[in-house]
């Protein structure tokens, strides 16, 4: 099916992780000029930009306001922003023991960085009708998540006061355009890999209906059904969940 999204200009940001460079990938795929962004993994990001045939590559620290504006300035005008970045603090930690520096690190490495990528976006499509912002959450962010209770209330924050927010008031300037979100599950993703163990695997398929993690792939491939306006051009303010059929987390005692 044609997405309608050839020709267009789109920002991926965390490119050179795992779902990042799956979404790169599936946008290139529909014809798309991609820019790739990254933080610390330059070499994967360079790596990427070549796959994709020479895409253009911008660096930056989304938790510093300069240098996301700075990161737009280089981007040129855009149509789609897929906001993947984001960091999921591996250690478990309940909330009584949670240190305020992981709390404040981890809020600020997936919410403000995600709420100054909406900005700098939204920023961008004010001269226009469209423009399709897409956000990533998790089922963190749904369900909550014992031992990470700083990751799963930034990511609540993303596909529910953020998300609802931003969909009514870009209409304002470009009326137009749309914000979604998606919220994977557990993600093969090399972020991830390293907890996936036979033994956490049983535990976390426990409520899916399909018992297995997903791949990067199968979330890019609603992030570019969410950005096309011909597959998803009346679809705003909705989180798709890429997890099985997951109905909730496991708790243990």
């Amino acid at each position: 099916m044609d997405t309608g999204l050839a020709g267009k200009r789109v920002l991926v940001t965390g490119a050179s992780g795992g779902i990042g460079g799956a979404c790169s990938r599936a946008f290139a795929a529909e014809g798309c000029e991609v820019v790739v962004h990254f933080h610390r993994g330059r070499e994967r990001a360079e790596a990427l930009a070549a796959e994709l045939g020479g895409a253009r590559i911008v660096g930056a620290d989304l938790t510093d306001e300069g240098e996301t504006d700075r990161l737009f300035e280089e981007a040129g005008q855009l149509d789609v922003c897929a906001a993947v970045a984001g960091v999921w603090p591996e250690e478990d930690v309940p909330a009584w023991e949670l240190p305020l520096a992981r709390w404040e690190e981890t809020l600020r490495a997936n919410l403000t960085s995600t709420f100054l990528t909406a900005r700098g976006f939204l920023r961008g499509v004010a001269d226009g009708r469209h423009g399709s912002l897409v956000l990533v959450g998790s089922t963190a962010g749904l369900f909550g998540e014992a031992g990470h209770a700083d990751y799963a209330a930034a990511k609540s924050a993303i596909v529910h006061g953020l998300l609802l927010s931003l969909k009514n008031e870009v209409v304002r300037v470009a009326s137009r355009a749309r914000v979604n979100a998606v919220a994977p599950g557990w993600t093969e993703s090399p972020m991830t890999r390293g907890s996936l163990t036979p033994e956490t695997l049983e535990r976390v398929t426990r409520t899916m209906a399909l018992k297995k993690v997903a791949q990067p792939e199968d979330v890019a491939a609603q992030v570019v059904v969410l950005a096309s306006d011909r597959l998803s051009g009346h679809v705003t303010g909705q989180v798709v969940t890429v997890a099985g059929g997951m109905e909730g987390r496991v708790i243990e005692t």
